[in-house]
């Protein structure tokens, strides 16, 4: 029997996502002391090709031995269509994972070859998070994150531009295009996306920077590879103490003023209408305050 007909649940709050190589497992058990909220143990890209059993095995020995320590636990699996993937599905996967990264997802097609190999080998209710990294899985973005067994998503900055054939810069200027298109098609298919990594964990301005670019564009949180990245994607991901005291007057003016039958108000100094006042509710709701209770 397999999991087939299972829905695959929601993905959980990931403001920070640290990656570490299937190969280390010397790391993985530490993956957890970061407080990062989701940590994914990595059998592509940080697994090199003559380690690709070994960290596989590392994989699913190592994966419950971190779990229920606070963060989600996911396993990222080689792409399909490579000589990897199917023993990576059959073999290098745990029941109780939060999720299933899949890296370069390009096609619809590539995402059913997924679903029908996680459910024959009975994960079927691991939802996928799917990675966009190459000029048509960004452009084919909405429709990807639409796939009934995807439960989110996440830029792959590095090798989008690789595919593109460009150059990575400080100023991410090749990458606006392709960040904003994946936002979108993230709300679009009412999928969470997360942000692209900062490839020098070094640089803390950077980091921080880009978060708050990804959480003002509808990102929902950042790939980490260094956990010294990880408390600066949090603090990215997580309204100031200032931002929740302004969103909370805000509405309370703005309530004031719709129960006296006013849609616009002038709140210090700023026009304030029905869209502004949902962005106030939105960062009381990234905060954990229920908006309608304060």
């Amino acid at each position: 029997m397999t999991s087939e007909a299972l829905t695959p649940g929601a993905l959980p709050r990931l403001r920070s996502v640290l990656f570490a190589p299937a190969v280390r497992d010397d790391l993985i058990p530490k993956l957890t002391r970061s407080g990062a909220d989701g940590v994914v143990i990595d059998c592509e890209d940080a697994t090199p090709v003559s380690q690709k059993a070994a960290g596989r095995l590392n994989a699913v020995e190592l994966a419950p031995t971190i779990m229920g320590q606070g963060s989600a636990v996911f396993i990222r699996v080689n792409p399909p269509g490579t000589p990897w993937f199917a023993d990576d599905i059959s073999f290098g996967l745990h029941r109780d994972l939060a999720g299933v990264v899949v890296p370069m997802i390009e096609t619809l097609e590539g995402l059913d070859q997924c679903a029908r190999a996680l459910a024959e080998a009975d994960f079927g209710h691991l939802g996928i998070v799917a990675g966009l990294e190459t000029a048509r899985g960004v452009a084919d973005a909405r429709h990807l994150l639409s796939h009934s067994q995807v439960i989110g998503g996440y830029f792959g900055a590095e090798d989008y531009v690789a595919d593109l054939g460009g150059v990575r810069t400080q100023n991410n200027v090749e990458v606006q295009f392709a960040r904003a298109s994946i936002a979108q098609a993230g709300r679009l298919a009412d999928k969470p996306v997360i942000d692209q990594i900062v490839a020098n964990f070094r640089d803390n301005d950077r980091m921080s920077v880009e978060a708050f670019e990804a959480r003002a564009m509808g990102f929902v949180g950042k790939l980490c590879i260094h956990p010294d990245q990880v408390a600066l994607a949090n603090a990215g991901f997580t309204p100031s103490d200032a931002e929740i005291e302004r969103a909370e007057r805000l509405l309370a003016a703005y309530d004031i003023g719709v129960a006296s039958g006013v849609a616009a108000i002038d709140f210090e100094g700023q026009m304030v209408d029905e869209p502004l006042a949902e962005q106030a509710r939105q960062v009381l709701a990234a905060a954990g305050i229920d908006p309608r209770n304060g």
